[in-house]
């Protein structure tokens, strides 16, 4: 039994009716097939199955390995139990397994984007369980065993491993181990142990005891230093009752007989065992700065209060959520066969276990970012004693452990197909979590190429602080922090934020060298719009966006990030008292939106409440030259309530003349309009129209007024589970770009990054 990823992510106390209702409601269950190619007509079916399905079918005939490239194999796992230790709730069967099953499945999506499906064989034998799993390997590239009781799990595992060529992986055994030992690598650390001499005993020896034990001797612990307790006691060197081959193997020579023995003086303690196995006597006996991992779930060994009550100085992890230092089972599975299916691995060997383990180490010593903050509900943890394990919200682990596991695979030879470029590959795995990430990828490199300064203005905030940092360590310039430097470093400090680096700047406007020429060139343009030049001085003394976007406007820094603070329209009213629309441009507001596989570029998102015909065009025209800046080829709808005249209007009229005003202009790009936007995305809606100018669906669309363009993206956000990227500002002469109220420092890094972009534009 996995004694850690049973309560869910997060974990949180469930009734047991709304479990049922869970389960039950909608599509009973939680998994369903969506087809991966169109099959709305004929030839799409022809192609599907037959005849063309046959083309594939002769080429894996002749070649095996092309069922990677023509099928699902190579992305596909099977999860399989018979449903003899479910949970901690015993042998109930293998069809009463199904639901941990399909959430195993789920889970493998959710964080790795490895789609999966459940298997539940119905039998105890072991060796007609291995005959029936052996069969299916052409159907799956990996497979994950569950839920299989002791010591059959180990037979199992280790006759399909051979028979098998694809990996094969009992999560219950391993992945508790590669967490655990995660955690044991950071609180080592901490507390300035060696491997090689500190002390460990592991309490229970079932599955995952032994997986935890022999991971951690690979890793460096001394064999003798390793203690492994069962019910009966230590398994030691002679001992015959209640053991077997898999407890023997790890057999000690020591004179100690029981578990209180044996933590007399240890550093150490694993528990994968029961609730209130370990006592706080056998905690006042261990070592100082004593290592508790109480793993047994739902209840621990030990509770984290009871060490508290008589050790100050022990670390501690369990496996439940609502303790710090989760042992999650979700951490580790679903990036190792991630990792091991994108170089084919034919096994998960130890070099991937141990790479994994490293790799969530590492990981938890990083700086936190807010989406991780998010999950404790506004407290940043920080790494230490209570946090030595990431959670599995983190959105760096899907880069980070499959990159680990790949590399490790390909190094010790079990890599059917190595990865030659790990940083592309790296890329393409923050993707598949996150579809921001491969739409911005093409700006970081180019910002890298040619790093910029950019201002980032509420520096005293502390996410701002964080932005900064992180554009600084992805090597995209210098981040410069506006504010007083006492405050910007006291609240980093606090924070547990180091501005000690190189790439940061932090600048007090007050006492800036540059504020006599600042306040000069803001009087300058704004003494005939009311303001004295007293009235110029205070606000470069004193308004952040006013001095920073004077600094962008003189050249003495390259663009600008600001709005965690203020309201959108505010900072753009700043903004533009300080710096003027581009010669022939219109500032408008556009964002991104990807979803599904398609990313659509829509305007006016920001600026423009309700245009006519001429803004129209130059929102049109501005918006076609940011979308080639992105590199598409802009496909530009004039969308409207109607198409092509049907059902008449005013406001479709001035689309109508919009698209005219265009057609006067000869501009470079393909337009059209006016039209619905169902009919400009779906081309077979659009081929009823074979006057139409698009080319095909459009990728560019053009809102009828600023509300129509507000309400469509942040619906498509909410509903249609899209990812949308902006409002970004264009047409200004020099980069600028404003973030929502209470931006997260991902999004002011990405906006940072596109300011940079539009720097060197």
């Amino acid at each position: 039994m996995a004694p850690n990823d049973r309560s869910g992510p997060n974990g949180p106390s469930v009734s047991p009716q709304e479990a049922l209702d869970f389960h039950a409601q909608g599509r009973p269950g939680k998994l369903e097939i969506i087809a991966t190619k169109p099959m709305a007509t004929q030839r799409d079916l022809s192609l599907a199955y037959s005849p063309g399905v046959a083309v594939p079918v002769k080429a894996i005939a002749e070649d095996p390995a092309r069922a990677y490239d023509y099928t699902a194999k190579g992305n596909m796992v099977a999860v399989i139990s018979n449903g003899t230790a479910i949970l901690g709730l015993g042998n109930l069967g293998a069809l009463a397994s199904k639901p941990v099953m399909e959430g195993k499945s789920v889970l493998f999506k959710r964080f790795a984007d490895v789609d999966s499906i459940d298997i539940e064989v119905d039998t105890e034998d072991a060796d007609e369980f291995i005959n029936c799993v052996r069969y299916l390997g052409p159907s799956f590239g990996g497979i994950n065993l569950e839920d299989i009781k002791a010591p059959e799990c180990f037979i199992i595992e280790q006759r399909l491993r051979e028979l098998m060529d694809i990996p094969v992986f009992h999560d219950d055994q391993h992945g508790t181990a590669i967490i655990a030992t995660a955690g044991l690598i950071n609180a080592l650390h901490i507390t300035g142990r060696d491997m090689k001499t500190a002390k460990l005993v592991c309490n229970g020896a079932g599955a995952a005891g032994i997986a935890c034990i022999e991971l951690v001797k690979s890793l460096g612990f001394t064999p003798e230093n390793v203690i492994l307790c069962d019910t009966k006691g230590v398994v030691y060197q002679g001992r015959t009752e209640g053991m077997n081959q898999w407890k023997s193997a790890h057999a000690v020579p020591t004179e100690k007989r029981t578990l209180a023995e044996a933590m007399d003086g240890a550093d150490v303690f694993f528990g994968v065992s029961a609730k209130g196995a370990l006592t706080t006597a056998m905690v006042q006996s261990m070592a100082k700065n004593p290592i508790i991992f109480a793993m047994a779930n739902p209840d621990p060994e030990i509770t984290p209060e009871e060490v508290a009550e008589i050790r100050t100085d022990a670390i501690m992890a369990t496996g439940r959520s609502d303790y710090p230092n989760q042992v999650n089972n979700v951490l580790g599975f679903p990036y190792i066969f991630r990792g091991a299916l994108d170089v084919r691995a034919t096994t998960i060997n130890d070099a991937m276990k141990v790479a994994a383990a490293q790799a969530l180490a590492d990981l938890a010593r990083e700086d936190v970012p807010d989406e991780v903050a998010a999950a404790y509900q506004g407290s940043r943890p920080r790494f230490g004693p209570n946090y030595i394990i990431p959670v599995p919200f983190d959105p760096r682990l899907i880069s980070a452990i499959p990159l680990a596991v790949a590399k490790a695979a390909m190094e010790s030879g079990v890599a059917g197909r190595p990865i030659v470029d790990l940083e592309r590959y790296r890329q393409q795995l923050s993707a598949r979590r996150d579809p921001i990430a491969s739409t911005l990828q093409r700006i970081y490199d180019s910002v890298r190429r040619k790093p910029k300064r950019v201002v980032f203005a509420e520096g005293e905030e502390e996410q701002v602080m964080r932005a900064a940092v992180s554009y600084a360590n992805q090597k995209l310039g210098t981040a410069i922090l506006i504010g007083r430097d006492d405050i910007i470093r006291e609240h980093a400090q606090a924070s547990g934020i180091d501005l000690n680096r190189e790439g940061i700047e932090i600048i007090n406007a007050r006492l800036s060298r540059r504020n006599g020429i600042y306040a000069d060139f803001l009087y300058e343009r704004m003494q005939r719009r009311g303001l004295l030049f007293r009235d110029c001085q205070r606000l470069i003394n004193n308004d952040r966006n006013y001095f920073g976007a004077t600094m962008v406007a003189l050249g003495d820094a390259d663009a600008m990030v600001t709005g965690v603070t203020r309201n959108y329209s505010t900072v753009l009213e700043e903004v533009r008292d300080v710096i003027d629309a581009k010669p022939g441009h219109r500032v408008i507001g556009v964002s991104l939106v990807l979803a599904r596989g398609r990313t659509v570029v829509v305007a006016d998102t920001a600026v423009h409440d309700m245009p006519n015909a001429v803004e129209l065009a130059d929102i049109a025209e501005e918006t076609a030259g940011f979308a080639r800046r992105m590199g598409y080829e802009p496909r530009v709808a004039m969308l409207a309530y109607s198409t092509f005249g049907h059902p008449a209007g005013e406001r479709s009229e001035r689309v109508q003349e919009a698209v005219k005003i265009l057609e006067k202009r000869r501009v470079d790009f393909e337009y059209d309009g006016e039209m619905a936007a169902d009919v400009a995305l779906n081309p077979k809606l659009m081929a009823q129209y074979p006057f139409c100018r698009l080319s095909g669906p459009a990728n560019v669309l053009v809102m009828p007024a600023f509300h129509s363009a507000s309400i469509s993206t942040r619906m498509l956000q909410e509903l249609g589970g899209s990812t949308v990227i902006g409002p970004m500002l264009v047409g200004l002469n020099k980069p600028v770009q404003i973030v929502s109220l209470n931006a997260r420092d991902s999004d002011l890094v990405n906006m940072a990054a596109i300011a940079a972009y539009n720097a060197n534009a």
